[in-house]
């Protein structure tokens, strides 16, 4: 007959579905926890578990001292029964002995069983989060399995994942035992188990059903470039062809629209336009915007207010660009990343004309179009008396608002131009080091600097730029006034920026990217080259890329002249990496000789350390010597002394 505890243990392999040698590990863990509470036994005593494979029957090994007296049987145990453990036993050692209790079994089995299934239960938990932390990004089948105000809870087979309220679709209901499908969005653990929040209104949830409804984004014939979403409204894709012949927008409707159609009912009826991507910023925008026709796009790249889209829409499509509550215009924004300001066309035209009578920048284009002028004039004079407007006249407005706007345009872009290159001038007499200066070195009063970083300026050389533009911007800051002007003109001034040597900063430039942080990169450096050659990716013998630019050292195969103590015939990897650790040396004397650990090379401090590493370079010579056949490398090295002695490699 089967014991209790080879009863508890069947029991828990079938519960558990787990390997036997997993639950023998955990319950000769659970025994040993159980005979120490038993007998209460000390931590630092050694205690032993083992199970009998055949009868199941538990083994408990304890370590005691062999004695010839035992006074504490849990510690201690006689000469005559540690040798039937081990017949070369003496006094003073230590042994196992076996130490099961009796009616172990019944007491093991039970304490057993509660420590395994809890631990059954922390591995099913962890095989839970680690199933479905490789789904996180992917669409998952589910079943509502509770409803509550806050959130959905939907049955993901072993484990339950919560469909929080902000991420389901407005105006979407379920019920107990609805299949549906949701994105995994996020996974995580607690003390509970895995927590798996999941959404139906996150823009790759779209993603993933165009992926499996549409077979040639699977095949790699049609790419989804852009995907923006206002979920339960409406959703903008843009797709692309990576073939050509292929129609990516009919590829994602599908015939008679039945695969758009069937992601669209899957997502609570929610309206999705597919739109093909164009390279072509401003006819990207114009189809980003349908399905209201557009009559213009001008664009406008600010450096500082960011990148900007004037479109113009016929009349009758102004409320059809912007849609209901404007979703249609900020998923236009979303998808192509502009900002867009739609205009009808008589308000575009009505401002190209106030354009052309103020500025003075476009008196002549305002010459050359006086006749179109005065026809524009007539038709928005006619448009505000409510006339019928013939479709010719609307032409004709189109065409002037192009003319205009397009010179409005072309005009912007020469100054920035210009601008652009009036900073540059500006930033050839500005020190390099200013740029590394913040404002609240340059020893100026609290309150200047506050309005200053209000203002999103940061470091020295950013108001030095600006001083020279126009200083009326920063004059213009509220509540900077003449004397903190005056009080940061004379501050810059007085303050005394590291010089750079204008000749020799040219000649360092290449270097300074060469020149690392800290000596041990160079090392680090080094030692890459080094297993380059130990994996037998580069021959011993020729010439490997140097560690650093500038640095020319050669790998020689034979030695065929008598090395010395100035001489280094370089023939292993052990032998190049001297070498580099003689480079990394120089860098240390080049910077400073200030410890390894504590460089930071920034500023004039990284030209100035590559002049001298330029000096360096002049002062290493590699030449071939026809007598031995090999290229020696000559080099000056700084001897303990400030003097320099020649030696070669």
């Amino acid at each position: 007959m089967k014991s209790e505890f080879a009863l508890a243990f069947n029991e828990i392999m079938e519960r558990s579905g787990l390997s036997q040698d997993i639950v023998m590990e955990a319950l000769e863990a659970a025994m040993v926890s159980a005979y120490r509470r038993s007998v209460n036994a000390s931590s630092a005593q050694v205690i032993e578990a083992r199970i009998d494979s055949i009868s199941g029957e538990p083994r408990v090994f304890v370590e005691k001292e062999v004695v010839e007296s035992v006074e504490n049987p849990q510690t201690e145990v006689n000469l005559e029964r540690a040798a039937i453990v081990d017949p070369e036993v003496e006094l003073g050692s230590i042994v196992m002995v076996d130490s099961t209790p009796e009616n172990f079994g019944r007491v093991a089995a039970q304490t057993a069983k509660q420590v395994i299934l809890q631990r059954l239960r922390e591995a099913e938990r962890d095989a839970q989060y680690e199933e479905f932390v490789e789904r996180e990004g992917d669409m998952v089948h589910g079943t509502v399995h509770s409803i509550t105000p806050q959130a959905v809870t939907i049955g993901l087979g072993r484990a339950e994942a919560i469909l929080p309220r902000n991420q389901q679709i407005p105006g979407e209901h379920f019920r107990v035992r609805d299949r549906v499908r949701v994105y995994v969005l996020e996974v995580r653990k607690s003390s509970r188990g895995p927590v798996i929040v999941v959404s139906r209104s996150h823009p790759h949830m779209l993603r993933r059903l165009l992926e499996m409804e549409v077979p040639e984004i699977n095949q790699g014939l049609v790419e989804i470039k852009a995907i923006a979403r206002e979920a339960g409204k409406r959703a903008k894709v843009a797709v692309t062809a990576l073939r050509d012949g292929v129609d990516p927008v009919g590829a994602c409707v599908g015939l008679r629209g039945v695969r758009i159609q069937s992601i669209v009912r899957d997502l609570n009826d929610e309206k999705i336009d597919v739109i093909e991507w164009n390279p072509d910023s401003a006819t990207f925008i114009a189809k980003a915007l349908s399905p209201a026709r557009v009559s213009g796009v001008f664009l406008d790249e600010d450096l500082r207010k960011g990148k900007t889209a004037a479109v113009v829409v016929p009349e009758d499509q102004l409320s059809l660009a912007i849609g209901r509550s404007g979703v249609n215009a900020r998923l236009g924004a979303k998808l192509t990343g502009w900002r867009i300001d739609i205009k009808s066309l008589p308000e575009a035209a009505a401002e190209s004309l106030r354009i052309l009578s103020t500025d003075d920048m476009f008196s002549k284009l305002a010459k050359s179009e006086s006749e179109a002028i005065e026809q524009v004039e007539t038709i928005l004079t006619k448009k505000a008396e409510n006339r019928p407007i013939p479709p010719e006249e609307y032409q004709l407005l189109t065409s002037f608002v192009d003319r205009v706007q397009g010179a409005v345009v072309a005009e912007r872009d020469t100054v920035r131009l210009q601008l652009r290159e009036k900073l540059e001038a500006i930033r050839t007499k500005i020190p390099a080091s200013a740029y590394e200066v913040p404002l609240s070195d340059l020893g100026l009063s609290t309150r200047v600097v506050n309005l200053l970083t209000e203002a999103r300026y940061e470091t020295a050389a950013q108001v030095m730029e600006q001083m020279e533009l126009d200083e009326d911007q920063i004059l213009g800051l509220q509540g900077f006034g003449p004397k903190a002007m005056q009080h940061l003109r004379t501050t810059i001034q007085e303050y005394e920026f590291p010089v750079i040597e204008v000749e020799e900063a040219a000649e360092a430039e290449e270097v300074v990217e060469a020149v690392p942080g800290d000596v041990e990169d160079v090392v680090a450096m080094a030692e890459a080259v080094i297993e380059k050659v130990e994996a037998e990716e580069a021959v011993v013998g020729e010439e490997i890329e140097p560690a650093l630019e500038g640095e020319e050292v050669a790998v020689i195969k034979d030695k065929a002249v008598e090395p010395d103590e100035d001489v280094v015939v370089i023939e292993s990897p052990a032998d190049f990496e001297k070498v580099i650790e003689d480079i990394a040396e120089e860098l240390s004397d080049a910077v400073g000789d200030k410890d390894a650990e504590e460089q930071l090379i920034e500023g004039e401090e990284v030209l100035t350390a590559a002049q001298k590493l330029k000096q360096k370079k002049k002062r290493r010579l590699v030449e071939f010597d026809p007598d031995s056949g090999e290229t020696i490398v000559h080099r000056r090295r700084k001897r303990g002394g400030e003097e320099w002695e020649e030696y070669d490699v």
